[in-house]
């Protein structure tokens, strides 16, 4: 229970934030409105900060990510039975995070007449859509986070300055690697909102995208898996 609650909320506050922030920039009269993208990665980047504090304060591991996880029990690192729990809870969180984000621009959704810019912040879309392109852009960035994230809890052991090193690595992500496709990076970022997007009564708000929504999710699992299964390899043999 305690790794449900902490992946659930912390996933929960990640993607309030997150989202938060993407919604502030695009959606009209938010007194943020197009402020850009520097405030939105740097915006993301925090809000990982913060979500990754929230879920180890309560007891788990703060991955947030199933990519994450599911390669983490790719490697044995961490059990079936418990990676199971961590991402029911993160797909959760997701979508109860992007719940509330509609919630807090409520007045917002009917000032705003592009739809795509309601899409936007819930969920990820590519700035050209190549799905194998879009693909690959996906792996790589999931490659860099789990693959430098290894690295820090690696390095950082008992520092207390994971979740800070962790939110840097994703604003870096975010500016190096983000222009492609938005960087989901995480399943549950891009489908849990993505759902609430499709559910939720939100004023002219036009599809939600289902046919690229897969990318989003194979993409960041394949880079997870790669980059954790190297870093074994690499670490083993060091």
């Amino acid at each position: 229970m305690h790794e449900f609650a902490g992946e659930c909320l912390g996933t929960l506050i990640l993607i309030l934030l997150g989202d938060g922030v993407v919604a502030g920039v695009l959606l009209y009269k938010s007194k943020s409105y197009q402020s850009g993208w520097i405030v939105i990665t740097a915006g993301w980047a925090l809000a990982v900060m913060c979500g990754v504090f929230t879920a180890r304060a309560l007891g788990a591991p703060g991955s947030l990510n199933p990519a994450g996880t599911i390669a983490g029990m790719v490697v044995q690192a961490i059990p079936w039975r418990s990676g199971l729990v961590q991402i029911l809870a993160q797909f959760i969180g997701a979508f109860v995070g992007a719940a509330l984000v509609w919630l807090h621009y409520l007045p917002h959704w009917r000032e705003t007449s592009d739809s795509s810019l309601k899409l936007a912040v819930f969920c990820t879309s590519p700035a050209i859509r190549r799905p194998a392109a879009n693909l690959l852009s996906e792996v790589i960035g999931t490659f860099v986070l789990v693959f430098v994230a290894s690295a820090i809890g690696k390095a950082s052991a008992g520092s207390g300055l994971e979740p800070w090193l962790i939110g840097s690595l994703v604003w870096a992500i975010g500016l190096g690697l983000g222009g492609t496709t938005g960087y989901a990076i995480n399943p549950a970022r891009d489908f849990g909102p993505r759902l609430a997007h499709a559910l939720l009564p939100i004023p002219g708000k036009g599809g939600s995208d289902w046919s690229y929504a897969w990318i989003p999710v194979v993409g960041p699992i394949a880079g997870a898996v790669i980059a954790a299964l190297l870093f074994q390899l690499f670490t083993v043999k060091i």
